[in-house]
């Protein structure tokens, strides 16, 4: 095999192993960067990825004779592209985690199943029915079947947005454009008609949305608007089989429309044109295990990188991206008007501190919802219109109590409750899933009298029905749409009117288009007004203002729209600024607390996690890693705080430890990061019981 080439391979190893580099192997054969190949690693067989030479800092020194050779090639699919295999290092390197396990991470997990004469097989199968798909498109565009879905007409914010993307497409290097757009203000047809102009130039685009109950009315959209066009969706609710077919399609350029999760930011897309990134300033576009990726920022990065336009849409964007469009790094485009001119819907504030409270306690007020609200319900009933009854907590109940010996029903697991749902008779700890029938009695007392305390939907959802009798009332939660199906079958129902009232948590707030909604009711939202997270207020008005975006989307019925927010707190400016949907407002005082406060924007960090049986251990370990950070950063330009517990210190019996790295300069906290990263691999074997550590960068929780 004197003829054989060396390359450099990575595969998916683990964070703690150490191995992040690319191995060298031989080859037969010259393979470019980004072909797919097996190679043995051990005693397996696992798939990899041909990487660039000089991923392997100690190439020189291997002897190769004692390489070992590449088992297998896929011939019949084409590399993964150059600026595929950037973005991965990239994010390697910014994330802080190996190459090989970012890289083979977000690759469809059935093609580690496959070899290369089964992945040739399958992709045949796929060639074959697409071109049978294609005839039958073809077929169904003859001039006897109706015409596709007629595009509306626009409106002039809608105009100038596309005239300012076509501005920015027709430049070297784009910059970002945040489309601002109040909830009903059109943002969605500006993502049709920019995917339009790529589409028709033979290009792909890229569409992301933060939750899987977000696609599949997008897809609609878009599957309407574009009846020629391949759209194929990635998202975690589909089968492997579903998920390989589809990153096929993107891989191989059969598919012109990917629109997914977050994990879409990684589809391989030879032609791409544009990304859109739908919601941007969602939480849910953070990745919180593995690789913590934030596929926002990565969407803005690989944007970059391939010269082309990304349009970051909310109306609440993140404070980051409105700080980078105050600086004019981002392109600002407002849509401060919803289509057809309705207004947006009226913010009144209920004090809940007129409500008598006999036990002096606000959980066990008698009354949950207001007098004045109770009756804004009563007239849309009257009228036959729609409710939306907003509460940030499933269940019945957070936790059950017993007033006697004061048990209340913990996880034996975790540092949190176990919540009460009512309608299973059980106690079930939404961390870790310990779950068990509820006692008849106190397990430590045997008071018979143990009671729930706190509210969540599934309660409210009972008191709404004494509350209103005669009225429909429907749950959306995590625990009322579980089963396949049952989410999008209580979403026809209220689409289709046959719910006066909808209860639910932030799932029904974001992005649903209820036509018949002209009431939305928030309840008990003031927790986070004083949480210890620095992003609370910011996640909190975002959640509020997307709620109240439900009501009023129907121009004719906007005038009488209106929103309850009960709060034990009506003079706070976050309140104030909501009143007058002034998010500019809220976000000037934000950005005014962060930057004295030294908080991002105007900072940047990192969480070291640590976790371990004994919290004794995983404390330890983070010392030490203090201890290294000290050495290696002899000028001071970054700050290592002590080590405290998790905001859920323990979840399935593991104790979590984690401790906050700070710097005013991105670089030099980068450059920590990547000397930090070995010394950690050692002090973790030298750390024993230690369960697993990680690196978040840019965290959104702290």
């Amino acid at each position: 095999m004197t003829s054989a080439q060396r390359l450099a391979v990575v595969v998916e190893t683990p964070q703690h192993s150490g191995l992040g580099a690319a191995l060298d192997y031989l080859s037969e054969h010259p393979l470019a960067p980004g072909s797919l190949v097996r190679v043995p690693l051990g005693r397996r067989e696992v798939l990899g990825i041909v990487w660039n030479r000089g991923h392997n800092a100690d190439a020189e020194l291997i002897d190769v004779a004692a390489l070992r050779a590449i088992g297998a090639a896929f011939d019949g699919l084409p590399p993964l592209p150059p600026a595929w295999l950037a973005l991965a290092e990239f994010a390697s390197a910014y994330y802080q985690r190996g190459i090989g396990e970012l890289a083979l991470s977000v690759l469809p997990p059935e093609l580690r199943k496959l070899d290369a004469p089964g992945l040739a097989k399958r992709q045949a199968r796929l060639v074959k029915r697409w071109a049978r798909e294609q005839t039958k498109d073809a077929a169904a565009q003859q001039p006897d079947v109706p015409p596709p879905v007629e595009r509306p007409a626009l409106a002039d914010e809608q105009q100038a947005a596309l005239a300012v993307f076509d501005a920015l497409r027709a430049e070297p290097q784009p910059a970002p454009m945040l489309l601002h757009g109040v909830t009903g203000s059109g943002k969605t047809e500006v993502y049709l008609r920019a995917a339009e102009r790529v589409l028709a130039d033979g290009r792909q685009a890229l569409v992301l949305v933060p939750e899987i109950n977000l696609t599949p009315q997008l897809e609609a959209r878009f599957a309407a608007r574009f009846p020629g066009r391949r759209l194929v969706a990635m998202h975690s609710a589909l089968t492997p089989a579903q998920r390989l077919s589809h990153w096929l399609a993107a891989l191989l350029g059969e598919a012109d429309i990917v629109l997914g999760t977050r994990l879409a930011v990684f589809a391989p897309l030879p032609r791409l044109g544009l990304i859109v990134v739908d919601e941007e300033h969602d939480p849910s576009y953070k990745q919180q295990e593995g690789a913590r990726y934030s596929a926002r920022d990565l969407a803005v990065y690989r944007g970059h990188l391939e010269r082309l336009p990304v349009i970051l849409g909310s109306a609440t964007p993140s404070l980051e991206t409105w700080q980078r469009a105050l600086q004019g790094r981002y392109r600002s485009v407002p849509l401060a008007l919803r289509i057809g001119g309705g207004a947006l819907p009226r913010v009144r504030l209920f004090d809940m501190g007129v409500l008598p409270r006999p036990s002096g306690k606000v959980d066990e007020a008698p009354i949950v919802l207001a007098p004045l609200v109770l009756q804004s319900l009563r007239e849309r009933l009257e009228r036959g219109e729609q409710s939306l009854v907003f509460l940030n907590r499933r269940g019945y109940a957070p936790v059950l109590h017993c007033a006697d010996c004061g048990w209340k029903s913990g996880c034996p697991h975790c540092s949190a409750w176990r919540v009460f749902h009512k309608r299973e008779r059980t106690l079930r700890c939404h961390h870790c899933g310990f779950s068990e029938r509820v006692p008849r009695a106190c397990p430590d007392c045997g008071n018979l009298d143990i009671a729930p305390i706190g509210r969540g939907t599934e309660k409210l959802e009972e008191q709404l029905a004494e509350a209103l009798p005669g009225a429909r009332i429907a749950r959306i939660d995590a625990d009322s749409a579980r089963g396949k199906g049952q989410l999008e079958s209580r979403l026809a129902e209220v689409h289709a009117g046959e719910v006066d009232v909808l209860v639910g948590t932030q799932m029904v707030t974001k992005g649903h288009d209820f036509r018949r909604i002209t009431l939305v009711v928030a309840v008990s939202p003031d927790a986070a007004l004083f949480a210890s997270d620095f992003r609370a207020p910011e996640r909190l008005f975002a959640l509020l203002m997307q709620a109240a975006g439900r009501a009023g989307r129907d121009a004719e019925a906007a005038a009488r729209s209106e929103v309850w927010v009960q709060t034990w707190h009506p003079q706070h400016p976050l309140y104030a600024a909501l009143k007058r949907h002034d998010f500019a407002a809220f976000a000037a005082s934000q950005l005014a607390e962060r930057e004295a406060a030294g908080l991002p924007p105007f900072s940047h960090l990192a969480l070291l996690r640590a976790e371990a049986r004994d919290a004794a251990i995983a404390t330890a370990f983070l010392q030490a890693a203090a201890a290294a950070a000290g050495e290696l950063d002899a000028a001071g330009a970054v700050t290592v705080y002590p080590p405290v517990p998790a905001s859920v210190a323990k979840v399935a019996g593991i104790e979590r430890v984690q401790m906050l790295v700070e710097s005013a300069s991105r670089a030099r906290l980068q450059r920590l990061l990547a000397d930090w990263l070995p010394r950690l691999h050692a002090l973790r074997a030298a750390h024993k019981g230690l369960a697993r550590w990680a690196i978040d960068v840019d965290p959104l929780a702290i």
